[in-house]
């Protein structure tokens, strides 16, 4: 079943005016970007584009409806010289004071869309008014509000076409997992479009402080909250978060659709990490780094190519890890912050390429 979007005219795709009329050229004026990513959202996409508009007083003295269409007709056009087909267009006439059915928000127009071959649960309704929202709500559907504030319960209140595209196309890529055992408690939270912020709590000051370089350095809303059999020893701890955090960051990738895939080395004082990783779906690790340390902090050493290989196992990745330097500290906290970067590499999303997937096998 296709998604809809339900979209108002004026004030949506172009300007509203005082009078709330558009019945001159000379009130003519489209929003900023509006072609560039309205083309984008349906080549990308597979919505439905249904235009819904209240005109009151169409057909009175006050608004004829000879000024009415010519404005209307040249809006169309315009859209479809820019390479926009709306599949349906709804007009209701009525004044406020007749509270007809068809007129938003009511859903008297849209029948045709409510007889359950559409997927109104994943369908949106784009409007600069409240009656749009609560169209959206009449229909089942969400709401996107065209607006500089939020006065309204819309899933997304905004005035960028930007920001719409976005939020409608590259879907925030967000999962969570809780993984529990008999050794371990875990619960890890994902945001791959993030900001860096980090809340971790394993239990293992120096674990969290690299789990902590991943979020920092790859741009990851990262929570992990571990309990674990700490009381005899750091190795199920570790190792299952590494399971669960990998398995965490293939559910946030989803289809994988856009993403650049392969991503970087850094150098640390003393020393140089290089990580190259690729989320092509198979696991796969080489690791090259060599300890002399038994311990750093509470982590042994032993337990960092475990780590990463369970990482890999769960996120179904390749992984090649190599660190050159004396420090043991540097190494593993430069592989660490090299594996962060290079993951923000790869996971980056191309938003000219959203249609694809970057293989040449057509599967990830």
């Amino acid at each position: 079943m296709r998604p809809i979007l339900f979209i108002d005219r004026d004030g949506t795709i172009n300007a509203e005016t005082a009078d709330e009329q558009i019945d001159h050229i000379d009130k003519l004026n489209f929003l900023p970007d509006v072609f560039f990513y309205l083309r984008k959202i349906q080549a990308e996409s597979n919505y439905v584009l249904a235009m819904v508009t209240n005109q009151d007083g169409l057909g009175t003295d006050a608004f004829p409806e000879d000024t009415f269409w010519p404005v209307h007709n040249l809006i169309m056009r315009t859209l479809e010289s820019e390479g926009i087909k709306f599949d349906s267009v709804h007009i209701d006439e009525h004044f406020p004071k007749d509270n007809h059915p068809n007129r938003k928000p009511g859903t008297g127009m849209l029948t045709q869309y409510q007889d359950g071959t559409f997927d109104l649960k994943n369908s949106y309704v784009l409007g600069d008014r409240a009656t749009d929202v609560q169209l959206a709500r009449n229909l089942g559907c969400k709401a996107i509000h065209i607006a500089e504030e939020a006065v309204t319960d819309a899933e997304l209140t905004t005035a960028s076409w930007k920001e719409i595209y976005e939020y409608l196309i590259l879907h925030p890529r967000k999962a969570s997992v809780q993984r529990t055992t008999k050794e371990t408690d875990i619960a890890i939270a994902v945001n791959l479009d993030g900001a860096g912020n980090t809340s971790i709590e394993t239990g293992l000051g120096f674990f969290d402080h690299m789990l902590d370089q991943l979020g920092k350095h790859g741009g990851i809303d990262l929570t992990v909250k571990v309990k674990g059999d700490l009381h005899i020893d750091e190795h199920h701890t570790i190792e299952d978060t590494a399971l669960a955090l990998g398995e965490c960051f293939l559910k946030a990738l989803g289809d994988k659709k856009g993403i650049n895939r392969y991503g970087f080395l850094l150098p640390m004082d003393d020393v140089l990490a290089q990580v190259a990783i690729d989320f092509g779906g198979r696991p796969w690790l080489v690791w090259e780094p060599e300890f002399k340390r038994e311990k750093i902090g509470e982590m042994p050493t032993e337990m960092f190519m475990h780590f990463f290989k369970s990482f890999s196992d769960t996120a179904k990745c390749n992984l090649n890890i190599k660190a050159e330097g004396d420090n043991e500290h540097h190494k593993i906290e430069g592989i660490f912050k090299a594996w962060a970067k290079a993951i923000k590499m790869a996971i980056k999303r191309n938003p000219d390429e959203m249609s694809s997937l970057p293989s040449t096998k057509g599967v990830l």
